[in-house]
């Protein structure tokens, strides 16, 4: 069902310093910031030859990161995405199979413009999955 790994995210108190660091001390080609406040998040991804990063940094008082930075003060690895051909069959498939979909359970845009939803650590060993159609 899965395929290919899409990005690997990283959530960050500070997105600018964070940047820096993968631009100007590892060499990585970084996009510009881009808020997304129908997610609570700023995002600036890290072009690899294999995958992305993505830098999350909160949006607003509400935003889905907070309660995580507040656990993990230095930031930390916030969920991992992989593609799907079909996120509508995969996510029937999963939820059939007992896994949990987070907030509604109907996909969302992403920051690619596609449509994206996010599967309940406590179901994939601990780890925040997302889906995203390829």
């Amino acid at each position: 069902m899965i395929g290919k790994l899409n990005h690997i995210a990283i959530a960050v108190t500070d997105l600018e310093k964070a940047t820096a660091i993968y631009r100007d001390t590892l060499g990585a080609s970084v996009s510009e910031p881009t808020d997304l406040p129908s997610h609570g998040v700023t995002t600036v991804f890290v072009e690899l030859p294999n995958t992305k990063i993505e830098l999350l940094q909160p949006y607003g008082d509400n935003s889905p990161i907070t309660g995580f930075l507040k656990k993990n003060n230095d930031g930390g690895i916030h969920h991992v995405c992989y593609e799907v051909d079909d996120i509508h069959s995969s996510s029937a498939k999963l939820v059939a199979a007992g896994a949990r979909v987070l907030g509604d359970g109907q996909p969302k845009t992403g920051a690619h413009g596609k449509p994206v939803l996010f599967l309940h650590p406590k179901d994939f060993c601990g780890t925040l999955v997302e889906l995203e159609q390829a």
